[in-house]
C-alpha cells in the first residue's frame, strides 16, 4: 500500500480546501494508493460528511498544533511538535507514508526537509523545482524556482544531474537534454556564475549537457528537456508564466466545454486548438499542485499557500507518481557513481 501524507492544516484556506481535495483525488490515484491527512481529526470528519465521503477512505492522524504562514519557520517547527507539518515529517522519516505534501508555510517545510527528512548523502543543496509546460502536450522541468536565490556554479552543476535523473524517472524522457538558462545561447555567454557553471556543467558526467539556452525557447522543447537556473532568475520565469496564464485565460474564447462541441466535425483544425489549450492549462500551477522538492531522502512537495482543491488534488496526484518512480532511491544511486563537486 502507498501512503501519500497531506497536511490538512496548511494554506491560506485549510483544512476546507486540502480536505476537498483529497476527496477529489480519490477517484483518480490508483487502487493501492492511500491518502494520510495529518490535522484536526474533528474538523476533517466534519468536512468529510459535508462532501459526503466516509473517512474510513482516509488515515487520519489527528494532532493539535498548526504552523501558520507568520511563524518564523525554524522556531515553530521545534515548539509545535505536534504540529500537523512536524508530525508529518515524522511519520516520513519514520516509513510510515511513502510522500508528504503541504500548502503550508515553504520555511518550515524546508526545515522538515533539511533536519527531519534530510538530503541525500553528495547532495550540495536540495532544490525545488517545477513542471514546465511543452509545445505538443510534453513537459519539462525548470529548476531552482525560488530556493537557492545565490547558487555557487557547483550547486548549479549538481542540478542539471539532479533535473536529468528525476525528468528521466518521472516525466520518461530519455536522456533528457540539460540546458543553462541565459542571456545567449553562445559559449562565454552571461555573468561570472553563468560562465562558471556553464563550464562545470560542460564536464558534468551523467548528463546530457547541451549549452545554453535563453528564456524565449524554454517553452518550445526545441533546445532541452532541463533548464537549470539559479533560484532567484527560476522564480522570476515561474511568476512571469503564471501571469500569462491568467492572463489567456481572460482573453482566449477556446474554452474546455466549445472544444469537445467543435472537435468532431473541425478535425485536424481542432487539434491544433487542444494543443493550445492544453498547453495554457499546464502553465497553470493548479495542474501540478506544487513545488518538488529534489535531492532529500523521500518525496516532498510544497503547494502554492492559496492552493484550491483542484490545486490539492493535483499535489496528490503528482506526488503519487513522485513516488512510484522511485526517483530518491535512483538519485542515490546516481550520486554514488558520479562523485559530486564539493561547495566551497
Amino acid at each position: 500500500m502507498l501512503k501519500i501524507g497531506i497536511d490538512a492544516m496548511g494554506g491560506d484556506f485549510a483544512p476546507e480546501v486540502a480536505v476537498e481535495g483529497a476527496v477529489m483525488a480519490l477517484k483518480k490515484i490508483g487502487k493501492d494508493s492511500r491518502i494520510v491527512l495529518f490535522g484536526d481529526e474533528q474538523r476533517i470528519r466534519a468536512l468529510l460528511k459535508k462532501h459526503k465521503c466516509a473517512a474510513e477512505n482516509f488515515d487520519i492522524v489527528a494532532t493539535t498544533e498548526v504552523i501558520e504562514m507568520g511563524d518564523h519557520p525554524a522556531k515553530a517547527f521545534i515548539a509545535k511538535k505536534d504540529s500537523s507539518m512536524t508530525v508529518g515529517f515524522r511519520y516520513l522519516a519514520e516509513g510510515k507514508i511513502d510522500g508528504f505534501a503541504s500548502a503550508g508555510s515553504t520555511g518550515a517545510m524546508m526545515v522538515g526537509c533539511m533536519q527531519v527528512v534530510k538530503p541525500i548523502e553528495g547532495v550540495i543543496r536540495p532544490v525545488i523545482s517545477t513542471f514546465i509546460p511543452i509545445v505538443k502536450n510534453r513537459r519539462g522541468l525548470l529548476l531552482d524556482v525560488g530556493l537557492n536565490v545565490d547558487a555557487k556554479p557547483e550547486v548549479l552543476s549538481q542540478y542539471g544531474l539532479l533535473g536529468s535523473i528525476y525528468a528521466e524517472a518521472v516525466l520518461g524522457i530519455d536522456k533528457p537534454r540539460v540546458a543553462l538558462l541565459n542571456i545567449g545561447e553562445e559559449e562565454g555567454k552571461g555573468n561570472a556564475q553563468a560562465k562558471a557553471a556553464y563550464d562545470l556543467l560542460k564536464e558534468q558526467k551523467g548528463i546530457n549537457f547541451v549549452g545554453n539556452v535563453e528564456s524565449s525557447y524554454i517553452f518550445t522543447g526545441k533546445t532541452c528537456d532541463v533548464v537549470v537556473s539559479d533560484g532567484f532568475t527560476g522564480n522570476v520565469v515561474l511568476k512571469m508564466a503564471e501571469a500569462l496564464y491568467r492572463i489567456n485565460t481572460r482573453l482566449t474564447p477556446f474554452k474546455p466545454w466549445l472544444l469537445n462541441l467543435l472537435r468532431p466535425v473541425l478535425e485536424p483544425v481542432c487539434e491544433k486548438l487542444y494543443y493550445h489549450q492544453n498547453f495554457w492549462n499546464a502553465m497553470n500551477y493548479e495542474s501540478v499542485g506544487g513545488t518538488i522538492v529534489i535531492g532529500v531522502n523521500a518525496p516532498v512537495m510544497i503547494g502554492h499557500g492559496g492552493s484550491s482543491a483542484r490545486a490539492i488534488c493535483s499535489l496528490i496526484k503528482t506526488m503519487e507518481r513522485n513516488i512510484e518512480s522511485r526517483v530518491c532511491d535512483k538519485l542515490r544511486e546516481a550520486l554514488k557513481e558520479y562523485a559530486p563537486v564539493e561547495e566551497a
